[in-house]
């Protein structure tokens, strides 16, 4: 279970949430609401550990976060609106090269089956920097698919997606939850996924 607990964010002189409380566990998924500024990306960067809150604390399987970062870190997958990528690698490198980071092998037979299956075929081996801005995403996407982490943590995923991309996300995170992962994300579109509980800032 991931799980906050009192949690106090502010940002320069204005406090965005106070005394906030959530939880998700196996199976579940979250959706983070509100307005622009009111602190969806600040949240999910406390619960990220990117970020230290003002007060309260997150936990991880009842730990604070910090006091089990590393093994924190190798269970969560955190999707920021800029996305992950290097530019100068191909996508196909890009996601063995974030394998490799995270300590696994992926070989080459898997990663190409994702970029194909988020509609990148002819496109693997070109630089990041030559892909659209949608194109881009869909790497993302495909990271989702090879990243086996149990939380995602989502931040506007499903900007610059078109329609069939939308719906291939959605897939994704229904078969993650399926097999009891979990989801924090934020949108602004209506959630193509049933259930989910709603925080609302």
């Amino acid at each position: 279970m991931l799980s906050a607990h009192g949690l106090s964010c502010v940002r320069g002189e204005r406090r965005l949430f106070a005394q906030l409380d959530l939880a998700v566990d196996a199976g579940q998924w979250l959706h983070v609401r509100g307005e622009n500024g009111a602190g969806k990306t600040s949240l999910l960067r406390l619960l990220a550990g990117l970020a230290q809150a003002v007060e309260g604390e997150v936990r991880w399987c009842g730990r604070p976060i910090q006091s089990a970062e590393s093994e924190y870190r190798r269970h969560f997958l955190f999707f920021g609106h800029q996305g992950a990528v290097k530019e100068d690698l191909s996508a196909l490198e890009n996601l063995r090269f974030a394998a490799a980071m995270d300590g696994a092998a992926l070989p080459e037979t898997q990663a190409l089956a994702a970029l194909y299956r988020v509609g990148l075929r002819g496109r693997e081996d070109l630089p990041i920097r030559v892909l659209s801005a949608g194109q881009k995403r869909r790497v993302m996407l495909a990271r989702l698919a090879t990243r086996k982490a149990r939380l995602w943590i989502l931040d506007e995923p499903f900007t610059a997606l078109d329609t069939k991309a939308v719906d291939l996300l959605a897939t994704l995170i229904t078969e993650h939850l399926a097999g009891g992962g979990m989801a924090v994300l934020t949108s602004h579109q209506t959630m193509p996924i049933a259930g989910g509980l709603v925080v609302q800032l």
